[in-house]
């Protein structure tokens, strides 16, 4: 619906120079004086449309949706998370509160649902003592590496 957006601006003319009105005013002045009146469309005149979506990307964009597609944690890991979190006796609020995160964090990534962050998988890692990441998904957190 963006690239519908359009606004009216008219421009007055003298005989070689060109400048913009500001009211209705300056308008109705210049038809008086019997000026050249131009009246143009502008798309997003106004707005601030840093950020247009052009079409080639658009195009783009549909023939590959199944490529572009954020990484999401594994439902394994959501696991790991869920059996550290019972095992510790800690409810998906208490976990939450303990890493300074919404409680739906936790259930995003116990569902499989959430982008992975590593801040936030760290936080988790440190607080059910199993790891979230590499190859041994699952294991116990090696102490003497969580100290450095």
């Amino acid at each position: 619906m963006s690239e519908s957006d359009w606004d009216t601006v008219t421009v007055l003319r003298k005989k070689r120079t060109a400048g913009s009105a500001k009211s209705k005013e300056a308008v109705t002045a210049a038809q008086r004086r019997g000026q050249e009146i131009e009246t143009t469309m502008k798309w997003a005149a106004g707005q601030n449309k840093q950020h247009v979506v052009t079409r080639t990307t658009a195009t783009t964009l549909d023939g590959e949706t199944e490529e572009l597609r954020h990484a999401k944690v594994p439902l394994e890991v959501g696991k790991v998370i869920q059996r550290g979190r019972q095992e510790k006796g800690l409810s998906q609020k208490d976990l939450s509160t303990r890493i300074n995160e919404k409680p739906q964090v936790i259930a995003e990534y116990e569902s499989g649902k959430a982008i992975p962050n590593n801040q936030v998988m760290g936080k988790i890692e440190r607080v059910i003592g199993l790891k979230l990441r590499g190859k041994d998904i699952g294991q116990p957190l090696d102490p003497i590496k969580s100290k450095k």
